[in-house]
Parts: structure tokens; sequence; C-alpha cells
């Protein structure tokens, strides 16, 4: 047995994991209503790599931004903040619970996709749970739903962006370690972030609200390093559904701090959306081992 394999512990820190991912969320949504979304992201990029920085330097000094796929890298890093600039836009006009889940399509979006990107085979079963997750989607975005409007398209292209960010992780993961990879892309985000800033530039209103932006930037960090680090201790199989407590946590943190609570067709489709992902996650298991 591995001598680092603590399913408790790994579990654990996926848990905290998706806990600091909705609040992360729920701390957008908040200053979004007082501060653009280019300030708002530029502060989560900022915090999230002079941390970084002040963690893995000392350690390991600038050849941790050496990358073997330097323009994969670059694309990579777009692709994030495409998901950051976006999702956070969305957040403006839909509610927390109900834009995670849209935002949770992207798994399902790799699968589709690595057919013809990655080469990978996909089988019946993981053809019919993408459709059910699309299926839980509709019924969220229904039409005569309030969320039937444009702003919708908001989530469903950060799901696109996410979709092309894990690929290109996938990818990446051949060539670079996960620290390069998470440091590259926050460097290079911050750099393009802090140009546009001064364009978009409001100075926070009160301590509180620059607190809360701190707050959001080491949310972003922690939450990264509690992924990659439960990964460590438990295999992906074994985490991949505790992941979808990120919806859980989102939809109480809706509930708790906007008011929002989703209706029974929402719920339905969340149900959905995890309902497949889980699917999807069992099945590529069972097809890994069959291989």
């Amino acid at each position: 047995m591995n001598p680092s394999f603590h399913p408790l512990r790994g579990i654990a820190l996926m848990l905290l994991a998706t806990l600091l991912f909705a609040s992360h969320d729920a701390l957008s949504k908040y200053l979004s209503g007082f501060y653009p979304i280019v300030m708002i992201v530029w502060a989560r990029y900022l915090v999230h790599t002079v941390l970084m920085a002040a963690v893995f330097i000392p350690q390991n000094g600038l050849r941790v931004l050496r990358s073997k796929r330097p323009l994969l890298q670059a694309l990579r890093g777009l692709c994030l903040l495409g998901t950051s600039v976006l999702f956070n836009s969305g957040l403006i006009f839909i509610p927390l619970a109900e834009a995670t889940a849209v935002n949770f399509l992207a798994p399902l979006l790799v699968t589709a996709l690595s057919v013809w990107l990655l080469g990978e085979r996909v089988s019946i079963g993981q053809w019919l749970a993408v459709s059910l997750g699309f299926a839980g989607v509709l019924l969220i975005v229904h039409p005569g739903s309030s969320f039937f409007a444009p702003p919708i398209l908001l989530p469903l292209g950060s799901a696109l962006c996410f979709c092309g960010y894990q690929l290109l992780t996938r990818k990446l993961a051949a060539f670079d370690s996960s620290t390069t990879s998470n440091f590259f892309a926050g460097l290079q985000n911050t750099l393009i972030m802090t140009a546009l800033v001064p364009f978009f530039w409001h100075f926070p209103d009160n301590l509180k609200d620059g607190l809360l932006m701190l707050a959001l930037g080491c949310c972003g960090m922690v939450s990264h390093l509690s992924l990659s680090q439960a990964f460590h201790y438990a295999p992906p199989v074994l985490l991949a559904p505790f992941s979808y407590c990120h919806l859980l946590f989102a939809t109480l943190l809706g509930g708790l701090f906007f008011a929002h609570w989703p209706d029974s067709s929402s719920l339905l489709g969340i149900a959905l959306v995890c309902a497949s992902g889980l699917a999807a996650v069992c099945l590529q298991q069972r097809q890994g081992q069959k291989l």
C-alpha cells in the first residue's frame, strides 16, 4: 500500500477545497455589487500570486516558472482567466447555486471533447452521463424560468473555458509540475489584469471590503493547494464524488447570505448534474480497469 494513502485526510482536504471554492464565489458575488469585475478578478490573482511566490520561490527559486510547454501554459492561463471573468460576471445576474451548477458542465464537456482533442475512448454509458448533465442544466434554465435569459450564457461560457483549462491541465501534466502550472497561470493573469485594472479602478470604500478582497485571494490559493494535496492522500476516483459538495456549499451560502434558495425545478436540475458527473467518474474508472 502506498505509504501516503490516507483516505480520510484526502477527503477532509477535498471538502475544505470545495468549501473554499464556494466561499470564494460567494465573496465574488458580494463584491460584484460594489466593484467592477476586472478589479475583483485582479485582486484575486494578485493575492494568489504573491502568496504562491512567498511559499514556493524561497524553496525552488525562479525555476518554478520554467515550463517545457510555455505556449500551452499561456493558453491554459487564458482559459482560467476567461473562466474567472465570465463566471464572476454571471454572478451579478444569476444566483450562486444555479451558476455553479451550470459551470459544473465543464467535466462533462471534457468527457465529450476528449474524444477529438485527446484521442480518448468514451463509452455509450459516458455519453449518456453527458446527456443527463445537459438535461439537468436545461431543467435549471428551461423556457419560462427566470434564468432563461442572455446572462445564462456567461456561466455557460465559463464552463467552456474551464473545459479548455482542464484539457490543457491534463496535457501539461506530462511536462510540468502542478506548482509550475498554477504559478505560471497566476502570474500571467495577474500581469494581464494589472494592465487592465487602471481603467476600472475603484478604491475600496472601507477596510472591510479591502479585507474581503484579500480573503478572496487567500481562498483561491488555499483551495487549489488543498485540492492538489488531497490527491497525494487518496486517488481521484475516491475523491471525485466529494467534489460535488461544492454545489451543496454554494446552495447553502447562496441561501444564507443572499436569501436565494433554488426552486424545485432547479434543485432537480442540480441533482441531475451531480448524478451525471458521478456516473461519468464511475464509468471512466471501470473503463480504466478493463484497459
